[in-house]
This record gives structure tokens, sequence and C-alpha cells, in this order.
């Protein structure tokens, strides 16, 4: 989440006249993340989340998201679902960008997981899994191997800007990736950004998993494997214990086939640059007056230096 777009109170007024969640009361921006605008908004029937898309989210793909939600929501996940407008549509327009509300969900991330909140996402995301897998929607992943070539000749030598030899090491992992990524691994759709920021707590129980804009369809230990280096490094450190636990948590849920634990340690390189290719690219291209705290491309590339130097998921208790 983050805030480029400024919506007026008059606006704000103007378009929640769209919907029958009542009056304004107020909106606070929400800085956090780096894709879309968001505003938490409190009007007198209760507290929402608006969400305006900027330009990297393609419109043409926000019905997918919102069905993707809206369908995890009416099966009993713990999702926000989207709320429809009087005259039944959830996307609308505000500020000349698609724009949608959600539920809001009561709890707080935690953005120092323990141990335990890593038992609880194992389980939350494995029955995610189990119940996306029968979907009948798909969508493409724009941010899997073909996306990260494309973004890696984007930024092309100026990640060197970054940090010295990033270009290069940046070249040698995408030849590596392009000769070793797996194929037919058990997929459905999938989250693809379940960073500590996005799911909730209460009680030490998950009360919430939001911001499914990344969704799509994808291997299942591909979403695994970027809940590994989201949740259980600290400072770059392997938290050994926190990914045993997230695992055999996910197991006693979905048992993890042969073949995606043989590929676990190739996923994690690749769930490892995704994230400091498209960290980089924002970096390289911060926008000015944006309320938005760009994020450190170079923890991703010290993660991925880590996993370059294992070849075993046995680390992993598998």
């Amino acid at each position: 989440m983050a805030v480029y777009t400024n919506v007026s109170d008059p606006s704000l007024r103007a378009f929640l006249r769209n919907y029958a969640i009542g009056a304004l009361v107020r909106k606070t921006p929400i800085a956090e993340g780096v894709e879309n605008t968001n505003y938490q908004i409190e009007t007198d029937t209760g507290q929402y989340i608006l969400t305006l898309f900027e330009k990297r989210t393609r419109e043409e793909d926000l019905p997918f998201f919102m069905a993707f939600t809206d369908q995890l929501a009416r099966q009993g996940l713990p999702v926000p679902a989207p709320i429809k407008s009087r005259d039944g549509e959830i996307i609308k327009r505000l500020s000349d960008r698609p724009a949608v509300i959600v539920e809001f969900l009561n709890g707080r991330p935690r953005m120092v997981p323990s141990a335990n909140d890593c038992k609880e996402l194992g389980q939350v995301l494995a029955t995610l899994h189990n119940k996306a897998g029968g979907f009948d929607i798909n969508r493409k992943n724009p941010l899997s191997l073909p996306g990260w070539l494309s973004l890696a000749k984007t930024c092309g030598d100026e990640a060197d800007r970054c940090a010295p030899g990033l270009a290069a090491a940046i070249r040698d992992e995408c030849k590596f990736l392009s000769d070793h990524w797996p194929v037919d691994l058990p997929s459905g759709i999938v989250h693809s950004d379940l960073f500590p920021d996005n799911v909730l707590f209460e009680d030490d129980k998950i009360s919430g998993v939001i911001d499914f804009y990344f969704s799509c369809t994808d291997f299942f230990a591909y979403d695994l494997a970027i809940c590994i280096n989201a949740w259980c490094f600290r400072n770059e450190q392997l938290q050994k214990g926190h990914a045993q636990d997230l695992l055999q948590q996910y197991q006693l849920v979905r048992a993890l086939s042969a073949a995606e634990i043989a590929a676990l340690p190739v996923l994690l390189r690749g769930a490892a640059l995704r994230f400091l290719l498209t960290r980089l690219f924002d970096w390289l291209n911060q926008v000015e007056g944006a309320l938005v705290k760009v994020k450190d491309p170079l923890e991703y590339y010290q993660l991925l230096q880590f996993h370059q130097n294992q070849s075993t998921p046995s680390l992993y208790g598998l």
C-alpha cells in the first residue's frame, strides 16, 4: 500500500454516494507498500479500505483480483470482501483511477514475525492453496521468469548505481534461472506478495490476509518460497526454526510433493530475484512527491546470495 494520488474530501464524499455505506467521517492515508494508493476510510456505518490503482496494476486484471478475493471470502477465509456499489459494480473510478472499496479487517501486522506467527501463516497459506486450486479463473503471472528477464533488461547497467557489480550478478542469475526453472509443479491461484505487512493478527491468530493485487496462477511452492524469504529471515540471516515451523504447519494442511521439495532451492532463488528486481526498478524510478516508502533492493540481493550457496532443501527440515 502507498499514496500516489491525493483524494480530496469533497471528491471522496461524492464517490461514496455510489455506495450504501454511509457518509464520510474521516480518511487516513496508508503509506505502507509501493504499488497503489490506499486510504482507510471511516463512515458513519463503519470502516473500509479504499484503493486507487496506479500504473503498474493493469485495469483489465481488476475483475480477476476482485473475483478471487470475493470467492475466498465466500468460502470463509479471512480476506477483505469487495463492497458493491448501489448499481452492483465493484470497480468504479475516482480521480481518474480505477478504484474499489473493500471490507476493513481488524488486526495488526507482525513486522518481526515470531515462530508462532510462522506456524499460523503455514496453516493459512496451505488452506488458501487448497481452496484456490479449484477455481476456474486464471491469470498468468507477469512477474515470473519472462517478467524478470524484462525487468533485468530495463534496469540494465543502472543497477550498479545501487551496488557495484549488481548488474552482472543479475544477468548471471537470470541465466541460471532460465536454465533451471521447474515445470509442471502443482499450481493454482496464489497470493504472490504475502509479506508480513499483508497479514493481520489478533490474539496471536491470523485475522486477515490482504492486498491480493499480485495474485495470479503459479506454482504453490513458489508462493511458499516467497513467504519463507519474507517471514523467516532477520537481518538477512535465516531463522531456521521459523522456516521449519512454517513448512511443518503448511504440510499438515497440504503435503508437498517430492518434486516441490526438490525444486524449493531454485524457487527460493527465483523469489529473491523477483523482489530484488521490482525493488531495484522502484529505487531507480522514484516518484517525486509520492507518500511511499521505497524498499531496499539490497536486502533481497543478500537473500539471493544466501540461496545461491544452498543446494538442498534439508536446511528447512525437508
